[in-house]
């Protein structure tokens, strides 16, 4: 069992973010005006202002653009070491998450790993976690 993460306050616009795992889907915020996309979730694009935003299922994949592995046990439960990464996501220009790198040992996480969406329940909320693929 994982320990509990930070549970994040879900509202109208986070929501399809953090409970899309649920369904398999990684959502992240697409205007449909300028097609581009926003994320952490906006009321607006954050190119054009169009207030046409929605979320929109992703591949859930990527790259680790960079990565640190951390040894500091700050929250309880924590298990260390472990990888805090951020992920370039496959077509969607621009964005990047800062998620987990698991099912692998730490040593084995590099710069452009390629990586793939996996998700951890806890309650309502689907934390977006990312492991390697061969």
């Amino acid at each position: 069992m994982n320990p509990p993460r930070p549970i994040p306050k879900l509202d109208t616009l986070n929501r399809p973010f953090w409970t899309g795992g649920a369904q398999g889907k990684l959502n992240i915020t697409l205007c449909g005006d300028c097609g581009e996309y926003t994320h952490p979730p906006l009321p607006l694009c954050r190119h054009c202002q169009s207030e046409n935003v929605a979320p929109h299922a992703v591949p859930g994949t990527g790259e680790v653009d960079t990565f640190t592995i951390n040894y500091q046990p700050w929250a309880k439960g924590l298990e260390v070491p472990l990888v805090i990464a951020r992920v370039r996501l496959d077509d969607v220009p621009g964005v990047y998450l800062t998620t987990n790198i698991v099912n692998c040992a730490v040593e084995d996480v590099h710069f452009d790993d390629k990586v793939r969406v996996t998700f951890e329940e806890q309650g309502e909320i689907y934390y977006p976690l990312f492991e390697k693929v061969n």
